[in-house]
């Protein structure tokens, strides 16, 4: 008995240690916590942070004053935390802040902010990134969010939680994704994709709600009902953007999802995707003042 408890000990405490392969380079300033663990040729550089029990594989480039979350899994040949594509950028020290229980896969890159913006760039928890996809400077990313092979974001661009976004897809800059929708492979998206639908194309427009993902979710029918009634209103009512918000604000104002619709429109900047029955309307799909 006592042999058994001795080696279960051992155990845990073996799993607390950093394990840094010799062969890779860590910066002196970089904090690295219990049970993160550093394959061969790994990179991590000035003012990084890596969370406990985070694992970095082989051949990994981790930039300066980068902050990565527990339990995540970064996979051979990412590229996180690297200088922003950005002309203006002088080498100052923005940051790349990422969450607990990611997991980014090959060949992704994620640039740091800049000082034009918020000068960081950030990701949330529980995310899939898979190979290839890009994040540029200044994004922010929610939690539980997929971003399939190739998916690419310009930079300022903003997804919401628990949205898809398909491969290929590329994302123009300063666009807003709202949660709980999907983007379709290779779309072009170059407006702002509101919360709870499905969108697709080049340019990307909404061809109807997510309406698995949302099931998926477990919303109440009353939900359900709330969310189709919003949806109706804003894309099936042939009613410009302006007299779509007003007419929801009157017929759902308790309604948690219509006020999550009117928000995203509401900080839009780039003008909302439509249907295509509805894209006669588009020029008017962004609120004055």
């Amino acid at each position: 008995m006592t042999g058994t408890m001795t080696k279960k000990t051992e155990t845990r405490m073996s799993r607390r240690e950093v394990q840094v392969d010799p062969r890779a380079v860590i910066h002196p300033s970089a904090e690295l916590d219990p049970g993160v663990q550093v394959g061969p040729f790994s990179v991590i550089g000035e003012g990084s942070k890596i969370g406990k029990n985070t694992v970095i594989g082989p051949h990994v480039v981790i930039g300066e004053w980068t902050s990565i979350g527990q339990d995540s899994h970064i996979f051979q040949f990412a590229s996180i935390g690297a200088p922003p594509q950005d002309l203006g950028y002088k080498n100052e020290a923005t940051e790349t802040i990422i969450g607990d229980r990611n997991v980014i896969r090959e060949f992704v890159t994620v640039h740091r902010g800049t000082i034009k913006d918020k000068a960081k760039t950030i990701i949330g928890n529980d995310n899939l990134l898979m190979n290839y996809v890009h994040i540029a400077h200044d994004c922010t990313v929610g939690s539980n969010i997929i971003m399939a092979n190739n998916a690419t974001l310009a930079g300022h661009v903003t997804i919401e939680d628990h949205a898809i976004v398909g491969g290929l897809v590329a994302v123009h800059q300063h666009v807003n994704i709202g949660a709980y929708c999907i983007i379709g492979g290779a779309s072009a998206v170059s407006k702002d994709i509101p919360p709870y639908v499905m969108a697709v194309g080049n340019r990307a427009h909404v061809y109807g709600l997510n309406r698995v993902g949302i099931k998926r979710h477990g919303f109440k029918s009353s939900e359900l009902d709330d969310i189709k009634r919003a949806y109706h209103i804003l894309f099936k009512s042939s009613l410009r953007l302006g007299e779509a918000v007003a007419k929801l604000k009157d017929e759902l104002p308790d309604s948690i999802h219509a006020k999550r619709f009117l928000e995203f429109i509401k900080d839009s900047k780039r003008g909302i995707a439509r249907e295509r029955s509805t894209v006669k309307h588009e020029h008017h799909d962004q609120l004055e003042d």
